[in-house]
C-alpha cells in the first residue's frame, strides 16, 4: 500500500519528504456485531449493543457522543485490552476476538498503539523526554521489532527537539500531552488510538495538540481513532462517528453529517427529527423512486 509522504516542521511550515521503508503502514479496522457487557454486583451494565464500524486503513476518525455512550470501551477493545462479550474484531488480517494472548501481546506491543486521557498519565514523570520516547520504543524492540526512528528523530520531526533532555514533570500540560502522542507513536504502529487528547488544556495548548495529531497522523500515515468531545478535533480528521446508547448513531463527513442504518436494519435518527418523530411514535415507511420517506401517523388511524 502506498503511504503519504511525511511532513517535517521546518521554520514553522510543514515541508514533504520522502517516508523511509520502515514508516507506519495502516490497517483496515472493522467491528460488526460488537457487544460488551461490563459485570457489576448491581446489574451488568451493556456498553456497546452490537456496534457495526468499518475504518478505512490510513483514514482518521473521531468517535463522538455523550459520557457513557461506549466510546472509550470501543478504543479499548481495539487496543486489545479486553475482548468483546459478542461479535467480532478485525484489525488488519487479525481476528481480535479469537487470537492467543500472546499475539494480542505483540500486536499492543508493534502495531496497536493507545495513547490513555491527560498527557501525564503516559509518561514517566521523572524521566526526560527522549527516555520516554526510548522506553515506549522498548517493548516492540523486545518482540523483535526493528526500528529505525531514534527518539531525538521522532522529538525533532514534530517540533520537541528543545525539550529532549527536559523531565515530563517540568513540563507544561500542553508539552506533556504532544510527548504522550510522540511517545505514542514512536513504535511506528499501524493503528493510533488517542482517548481525549485535548481535555484539561489551555486554548493555545489544545490548538499545539490539535496541530499535533494532524501532523502524525499526515506525516506517518497510520490509521487514527480519537475519542473526542472537541468539536475543532473532530473537524479536523476525516470522518465523524457518533455513538449513542451504545450503538452507531451517526457519520459525520465533509461537514455533513448522516444517519446510518445498521446491519441488522436499526438507526439511530438525528435530535431533531426526534421532535418529529418521538419514541414509540408509529410510522408508515413508503418506498419512492428516489427516497425513503418516514411519516408519522395516528394509532387511531390504523384502528379497525
Amino acid at each position: 500500500m502506498a503511504r503519504p509522504h511525511e511532513a517535517r516542521t521546518v521554520g514553522g511550515e510543514l515541508t514533504a519528504v520522502a517516508p523511509t521503508q520502515t514508516d507506519s503502514g495502516a490497517v483496515e479496522v472493522h467491528l460488526s456485531g460488537v457487544v460488551h457487557i461490563y459485570p457489576s454486583p448491581d446489574g451488568d451494565v451493556v456498553a456497546l449493543r452490537g456496534v457495526d464500524l468499518d475504518i478505512r486503513a490510513g483514514e482518521s476518525v473521531a468517535l463522538l457522543g455523550p459520557s457513557g455512550a461506549g466510546k472509550s470501551t470501543v478504543l479499548g477493545l481495539l487496543a486489545a485490552e479486553f475482548q468483546p462479550s459478542a461479535g467480532s474484531i478485525r484489525i488488519g488480517d487479525l481476528d481480535v476476538d479469537r487470537a492467543r494472548s500472546d499475539v494480542l501481546a505483540t500486536l499492543r506491543a508493534r502495531d496497536v498503539s493507545l495513547v490513555v486521557q491527560g498527557g501525564r498519565t503516559n509518561l514517566l514523570p521523572y524521566a526526560t523526554a527522549a527516555q520516554n520516547v526510548w522506553f515506549a520504543q522498548h517493548g516492540a524492540r523486545s518482540r523483535g521489532h526493528t526500528l529505525d526512528r531514534t527518539p531525538g528523530e521522532l522529538l525533532d520531526l514534530f517540533g520537541l527537539a528543545s525539550i529532549a533532555d527536559v523531565p515530563a514533570a517540568q513540563m507544561s500540560a500542553g508539552e506533556q500531552q504532544r510527548l504522550a502522542l510522540v511517545a505514542g507513536v514512536a513504535t511506528l504502529p499501524r493503528l493510533l488510538l488517542l482517548d481525549e487528547p485535548t481535555s484539561q488544556l489551555s486554548e493555545s495548548e489544545r490548538n499545539e495538540v490539535i496541530d499535533a495529531v494532524v501532523d502524525i497522523h499526515r506525516a506517518l500515515g497510520m490509521t487514527v481513532v480519537v475519542v473526542t468531545h472537541d468539536s475543532d478535533v473532530a473537524s479536523r480528521l476525516e470522518r465523524t462517528v457518533t455513538i449513542r446508547d451504545g450503538r452507531v448513531g451517526a457519520e459525520g463527513r465533509q461537514g455533513r453529517e448522516y444517519a446510518i442504518v445498521g446491519r441488522d436494519g436499526s438507526m439511530h435518527l438525528p435530535p431533531d427529527v426526534l421532535d418529529h418523530l418521538p419514541p414509540d411514535s408509529l410510522v408508515r415507511v413508503t418506498v419512492l423512486e428516489d427516497r425513503v420517506e418516514l411519516r408519522r401517523v395516528d394509532s387511531e388511524e390504523n384502528s379497525p
